[in-house]
């Protein structure tokens, strides 16, 4: 009889739809004061996450975007950006787009918008399809959690704002969140692992590195983008170094000596990047503001054995990589699939949301 129980028992719960199942992810009904909608990340079950770098806050939000997608899918939409400012009641010039993520599960691209500019500018998330189909993801009585990022600098007027800088970029890993942004700290540069589900647990990290172009150790330049790789944070900083972070020595109070392991040029900001394989061979590939797209081939014992740049460089070592001439004007990335990656392009006075086969 005991043993009858406990088949009704798993069979009930495999029929499930999984958004009876999201107890553990400790979201509760209500409606987040998102102030500023700025880097995006997703965790399990559809889960949202969004960087609201006013607040100095994540907010973990449930879509309702939890069925798994069939086969590989594409999102190619023309003028993004004046589709979403159309939509709104608003001009394209005064729509933002701030960051974009795909859902893994569902194969759904999703975009953090600023409605205007300035700090009254209303946050905006948009969800869109493989049909190129665009909806406003409403924040009205919406499953969320939230998690504080503790000493956040202050907010200051002026387009150098140091509170923007609060979270630079997120990712979640295996049961939590890394966040990469500033403090107010001396040693402003911080790595944060946040548990997940949010439960005010937590650790910050000081990070420090060797800036080649620059010929100093940083401290307070922060990360601009960042991926994990193996047990490696792989973080990128403007002009361009690219470091190596074990994540073992991401303990709370602590401080952390990254090692640079490439310096891809000067007079550029770092604006995304993915990990992925092809042919057995592992691959970053990186979007920057000025030096196009660019792929490195990577190993953990390419990483291990390369010499950390620690005296000033005139242009470029360390790593090899090549800028791919066919990707120009790519300003997010993010993988689609196995095969495929998505691109947010500048294109004519417009953006475009494009899917590519990865090189």
């Amino acid at each position: 009889m005991l043993r009858k129980k406990l088949i009704l028992t798993l069979t009930l719960c495999a029929a499930m739809p999984s958004a009876l199942l999201q107890a553990d992810d400790g979201l509760k009904e209500g409606t987040p004061d998102v102030k500023h909608a700025g880097p995006l990340a997703f965790a399990p079950h559809g889960v949202l996450l969004v960087g609201d770098t006013l607040s100095a806050a994540i907010y973990a939000i449930d879509t309702g975007d939890d069925k798994a997608a069939a086969g590989e899918k594409t999102v190619n939409i023309e003028g993004v950006n004046q589709k979403i400012a159309a939509m709104m009641g608003s001009e394209a010039a005064d729509t933002v787009i701030n960051d974009m993520a795909v859902n893994p599960l569902s194969g759904n691209l999703y975009l953090s918008i600023s409605r205007g500019r300035g700090p009254d500018a209303a946050p905006v998330i948009f969800k869109a399809d493989s049909k190129g189909a665009l909806t406003e993801l409403s924040l009205k009585k919406v499953k969320f959690s939230k998690a504080a990022i503790a000493n956040a600098p202050a907010s200051k007027e002026g387009q150098r704002n140091p509170r923007m800088s609060a979270i630079t970029d997120m990712q979640y890993k295996d049961g939590k969140v890394v966040v990469a942004g500033l403090s107010n700290e001396e040693f402003a540069s911080k790595l944060r692992v946040l548990k997940y589900p949010f439960d005010g647990s937590g650790q910050a990290t000081s990070v420090e590195m060797y800036h080649g172009a620059h010929g100093k150790v940083e401290t307070a330049s922060p990360v601009r983008t960042f991926t994990t790789y193996e047990d490696t944070v792989l973080a990128a900083y403007t002009c361009t170094p690219l470091v190596s972070i074990p994540v073992d020595e991401l303990k709370d109070g602590s401080k952390a000596k990254g090692k640079t392991i490439a310096e891809l040029g000067n007079r550029n900001q770092p604006l995304d990047m993915i990990v992925y394989k092809k042919a057995n061979q592992d691959y970053l590939l990186m979007a920057n503001s000025a030096r196009g797209v660019m792929k490195l081939k990577l190993s953990k014992g390419d990483i291990d054995a390369t010499k950390a740049i620690d005296s000033q460089i005139e242009s470029t070592a360390g790593l090899p990589f090549e800028t791919l001439k066919d990707l120009k004007d790519v300003i997010q990335l993010d993988r689609l699939s196995d095969n495929q990656a998505v691109l947010l392009v500048n294109t004519a006075g417009r953006q475009d949301v494009r899917t590519i086969d990865l090189p």
